[in-house]
């Protein structure tokens, strides 16, 4: 067996991005003395989800990278002997940002981050207007406890995301996410949105052979227009083994701060038994990089 702790916060945010980082602070810490080897943060985790609206003072939210956040949470792992994954609104230059997941080393360096690449542009989702598409690749990021498939919340809705990371050895599949539901569906429509986003991802972890980590925030956040009744954030954060199966899910209301433990020895067990990048027609796979077949 080849266990590893894994922590994750389930947070509800402020608008005071400090209070949003002491609670992150503290709860890094305890996770950590509770055993914990690798911390999993929720997407843009230092402030509200700002892409509710389009408004170009919300760039003054950005920084650089390395920078004063990567300062906060690299002084956190480097404190507690853990390995952190964040996720940043990066200033890469003026009039360029990006949705950036950084991964910070258990010394306090940064081993590597991932840039957001597929971008939605939905109502109350209005990332186009902030983020330029990543172009980093698909890329693990190898740390101490291992090589993690970092990706970001709309990247989980398409498998060949996950599967690039796959193939390039990834140990487990992780997605900092900001989910929820637009107040106004109705509540068998809030549950199949919530379905399909958990049920997206197990099938990730089927198809791949691997674990999968996946980090929502909580709580109602205002729509700061007033055009939409805000979103509901689904929490629901989970961790699935390598067979889809879910170890642990998180309440869809509450904040938690939870350690799962997971065997990535597991993996290659599965793998032997469903074989399945054994048996990949690779010599037929041509037309997947078309935008459609017509």
């Amino acid at each position: 067996m080849k266990e590893i702790k894994i922590g994750f916060i389930q947070q509800q945010n402020t608008a005071v991005p400090e209070d949003n980082m002491q609670r992150l602070s503290k709860g890094i810490a305890d996770l950590a003395k509770q055993g914990a080897q690798l911390i999993v943060l929720q997407e843009l985790h230092n402030s509200l989800y700002f892409c509710q609206v389009e408004d170009v003072n919300n760039f003054d939210w950005a920084e650089p990278i390395p920078g004063p956040s990567t300062q906060f949470y690299g002084h956190l792992a480097k404190q507690f002997g853990v390995v952190i994954v964040t996720s940043l609104f990066e200033k890469r230059a003026p009039g360029l940002y990006h949705n950036t997941a950084v991964v910070i080393e258990s010394d306090g360096t940064i081993a590597g981050k991932y840039r957001k690449m597929h971008i939605p542009d939905d109502p109350a989702y209005y990332e186009k207007f902030y983020f330029t598409p990543g172009d980093l690749g698909f890329h693990p990021i190898t740390t101490s406890v291992g090589k993690l498939g970092v990706l970001v919340c709309w990247d989980q809705w398409y498998p060949e995301a996950a599967r690039l990371m796959a193939l390039q050895g990834a140990d487990l599949l992780i997605y900092p996410t900001a989910i929820g539901y637009e107040s106004s569906d109705t509540p068998d429509e809030q549950e199949r949105q919530r379905e399909a986003w958990t049920t997206i991802m197990r099938g990730h972890a089927v198809a791949n052979g691997l674990p999968v980590v996946a980090i929502n925030r909580v709580g109602l956040e205002p729509d700061p227009s007033g055009n939409t009744q805000g979103i509901r954030f689904w929490g629901s954060s989970f961790v699935a083994g390598p067979q889809g199966e879910l170890l642990y899910c998180a309440s869809n209301s509450d904040e938690e701060n939870v350690i799962v433990p997971v065997d990535l020895q597991h993996s290659e067990q599965v793998r032997r038994w469903w074989p399945f990048l054994r048996d990949r027609r690779i010599d037929e796979y041509g037309n997947i990089v078309r935008r459609f077949i017509d």
